[in-house]
């Protein structure tokens, strides 16, 4: 336990909280500190047998599978304005959780808030169609809840990646079983107790914290699981669609890895503003960003420059108390991640690239890593084409825009991609050929919860947020009716 909160630690099945089956147990525990916060329930595929049979039942109980949408919107609603009125407890849990600074983590519970709003409001305005036909037929298309969806999601933004998922699955009518990454349970199992009091029907929710190899592996190869939500990383992605085909072909929806490139062309306005946002794209939450600008080409002309503003910028950027609201990095994860970032750090060293700020932890308790910034990055450097998953920068050089979009590209992933400059013609041209989901033009990480948000090639095939996001969490019925004319 810690400031004081009791943290609910048990998995939520059939609208309970139950230990798992096994009994088993995993520490939650706060990287800024190395404090245990609790001993969570350690679901197994017998505790996703359960889940998933209860989820089937409330589907075709039709308690909310079948209830009319508008009042799904209310009770959906409901749960965003107990969200809004816990977001300071819900914010501190997961800043206690997995090391993020509290004013990130307030951040991500706006997100998540929004998009419940959002994918609550848009249920009852969605319509079907009806198909041209002759008099002697009518023709509807109709769109239906899939089933049972189990969500499966990471560590990095633990409730504004669920809201992602669990918002539209509930809203289309689905039942929804969710596994929140073993590194974040807590703020996931603090969520069903919000819902329950919203007024979530039986079985419609239910949380299973646990490991991806165990409980994870199960609602996977379920045959009772009609739709897999996952954000995490390409090879587990990769997993889960093997797990799918192995049993019964599950529609599996992915939001994978990224080595995001961002553009600067020599022609930008405002360096020291573009090289704060080149800055924060990647030590924003401590790097642990699946669309983190980890790549930055930067036009020679101007390259040495702008790298010294970088540098600047970075001074600003320093991990510190998770808890201190001025603090703009926290902590990373886990030891495990810890240990990998380094791993990769001096890799990039013994590879030759030029290590221009930061590169080693930080004395004391916690696990910190201060910005890390390389220049002279080839791509063929370890540090330039896999995804790190943390504070570290990667500063590449060209020369011409068929060179910048070339290296761009030059990657298995396409989650995202920035492009600053202040030619209108050549950024048409280059927004267009680049191969990424979603690209920013002068600005990182923009939009709002009515654009789609995913990527392409190895970086997944599913799209959260936006209306287009429920086209995922249900499926087209075709109707034809001959009629009786006359």
């Amino acid at each position: 336990m810690a400031a004081g909160l009791d943290f609910e630690s048990r998995a939520f099945i059939d609208d309970a909280f139950v230990d798992a089956v096994s009994g088993d147990t995993f520490a939650s525990i706060n990287p800024a500190s190395g404090e245990t916060l609790a001993r969570v329930a350690s679901c197994d595929a017998p505790d996703a047998e359960r889940a998933v049979a209860v989820a089937r039942a409330a589907f075709a109980g039709g308690d909310w599978s079948r209830l009319a949408p508008g009042k799904r919107k209310k009770i959906l609603l409901r749960l965003a304005d107990l969200m809004e009125a816990n977001k300071h407890e819900l914010a501190l849990i997961d800043t206690l959780d997995m090391g993020k600074p509290v004013k990130s983590s307030l951040g991500d519970m706006a997100g998540a808030i929004a998009c419940i709003r959002y994918q609550a409001e848009c249920i009852d305005k969605l319509y079907g169609e009806v198909a041209p036909t002759g008099e002697e037929s009518l023709a509807l298309v109709l769109r239906e809840p899939i089933g049972v969806v189990a969500a499966i999601v990471p560590w990095n933004f633990p409730l504004m990646m669920t809201a992602w998922k669990i918002a539209p699955a509930l809203a289309a009518g689905n039942s929804v079983i969710l596994k929140p990454s073993e590194k974040s349970p807590l703020s996931a199992l603090r969520l069903a107790q919000l819902a329950h009091e919203a007024g979530m029907p039986r079985g419609t929710f239910q949380v299973l914290p646990g490991f991806g190899q165990t409980v994870g592996k199960a609602l996977a190869l379920s045959m009772e699981v009609d739709c897999l939500a996952f954000t995490g990383s390409t090879a587990v992605g990769k997993q889960l669609m093997q797990y799918a085909g192995q049993s019964n072909l599950k529609r599996v929806y992915l939001e994978c890895g990224g080595k995001s490139p961002n553009l600067v062309f020599a022609d930008c306005k405002e360096l020291d503003k573009v090289a704060s946002h080149a800055a924060a794209a990647i030590f924003h939450n401590q790097g642990e960003v699946c669309i983190a600008g980890s790549r930055l080409l930067v036009e020679n002309a101007i390259r040495e420059e702008f790298v010294e503003r970088v540098l600047k910028a970075a001074e600003g950027m320093q991990p510190g108390d998770p808890l201190d609201p001025e603090s703009f990095m926290g902590a990373i994860v886990d030891e495990t991640q810890h240990r990998r970032i380094l791993d990769f750090i001096r890799q990039g060293v013994e590879e030759g690239a030029r290590l221009r700020t930061g590169g080693q932890a930080l004395d004391g308790p916690g696990l910190f890593i201060p910005p890390t910034v390389f220049d002279g990055v080839t791509p063929q450097m370890t540090i330039g084409r896999e995804e790190i998953f943390g504070p570290v920068l990667a500063v590449f050089g060209f020369d011409s825009e068929e060179e910048a979009v070339a290296m761009a590209n030059d990657t298995p992933y396409g989650l995202a991609a920035g492009l600053w400059s202040q030619d209108i013609d050549r950024i048409m041209r280059v927004t267009r050929r680049l191969q990424s989901g979603q690209v920013f033009v002068n600005n990182w990480a923009g939009g709002d919860q009515t654009m789609p948000f995913g990527g392409v090639k190895q970086s997944g095939n599913g799209r959260d947020k936006s209306h287009h996001s429920l086209e995922e969490y249900s499926n087209l019925k075709s109707v034809w009716m001959t009629l009786q004319m006359g």
